[in-house]
């Protein structure tokens, strides 16, 4: 029913001159890839610097510590999963991947 309407010989005839790279695009020898590599991130919090920043945090969220340090979240994110499997921080609540941490013992930290 719908559909563009089908162009007059003159307009035909002047956009195949102004665009003849258009029939180079179609070849079918040619093949692109269409996938491409994702990049790894090669930001990484550094250790000393971020247990000063969640010293002075009230919540600590993935989120507020993406925020002060200006990283991303999915960085702030492994990072706050590392320092909870040393024990340096302790999930207290949240939901669907939005936790809530507290500092745990002193003896972790140091």
């Amino acid at each position: 029913m719908g559909g563009a309407k089908k162009k007059s010989i003159g307009n035909q005839e002047k956009t195949s001159k102004e665009n003849p790279v258009q029939d180079e695009k179609g070849k079918k020898g040619e093949k692109k890839n269409p996938f491409k590599q994702k990049q790894k991130s090669s930001i990484v919090i550094e250790e000393p610097q971020g247990l000063k920043t969640l010293k002075s945090m009230k919540p600590i969220t993935s989120q507020g510590l993406a925020r002060i340090m200006g990283v991303k979240i999915s960085v702030a994110n492994s990072f706050l999963r590392s320092l909870e499997s040393k024990g340096v921080v302790k999930s207290i609540g949240g939901y669907s991947g939005h936790r809530i941490y507290e500092l745990g013992s002193v003896e972790a930290i140091q």
